[in-house]
């Protein structure tokens, strides 16, 4: 089932998630259906708070990426088959020299700025079986990760901008929690007019 995609400006997007049990209900049924809302809107991840749940899991599907030109034939088949389910992840470790990269994010639809991260991290979680991994990823596949884990943290890419760039997108910003915007997925808007 699509689920509505939570727009910026409602607080579960600033709220830091908590961690599951193997024992949370209906799991399975929300992981198909986090991955059919992701797919619908043309994601490459997706985050519980994003469909707002304040729980520490997101996932992952780098396939898209795959198809760009300007990347290594290496990078290319890395990004083609790296699909994962994040759990209760804890980024233990950031390493390297940022670097900026244009992002975006489903919860704040026609805005993209680039945002420094660094290259290369270890995460520690649990996939949808609860078994424990640490692994360590790079590049584009390091910078979804991060992007979808500040989601559980409550950060969003745009708190990451300099104070000039929030400026320049405060307008855009209300708009889009106020459901003043054109998108080609269901949404749900904290700040839109309640239609009578």
């Amino acid at each position: 089932m699509i689920l509505p995609i939570v727009a910026y400006g409602d607080p579960v997007l600033k709220k830091k998630s908590a961690d599951i049990t193997k024992e949370y209900s209906n799991l399975d049924t929300l992981l198909e259906n986090m991955f059919e809302t992701m797919y619908n809107a043309f994601g490459v991840g997706l985050a519980a708070p994003q469909i707002g749940l304040p729980i520490r899991l997101f996932l992952v599907d780098t396939t898209p990426f795959s198809e760009d030109d300007e990347l290594t034939e290496d990078e290319q088949n890395e990004l083609k088959d790296f699909k994962r389910i994040f759990i209760n992840a804890k980024i233990i470790k950031e390493e390297g020299d940022e670097w900026a990269f244009n992002e975006g994010c489903l919860s704040i639809p026609d805005v993209r700025e680039d945002v420094f991260r660094q290259p290369k991290i270890t995460v520690e979680y649990v996939d949808e079986h609860f078994k424990k991994h640490t692994e360590v990823f790079e590049g584009l596949i390091a910078r979804v990760i991060q992007h979808e884990y500040d989601h559980i943290e409550g950060i969003l890419f745009t708190d990451k901008l300099s104070s000039l760039k929030k400026r320049l997108i405060k307008g855009k910003l209300k708009n889009i929690s106020k459901g003043k915007i054109n998108v080609d997925y269901r949404m749900r808007f904290p700040d839109q007019k309640k239609k009578r």
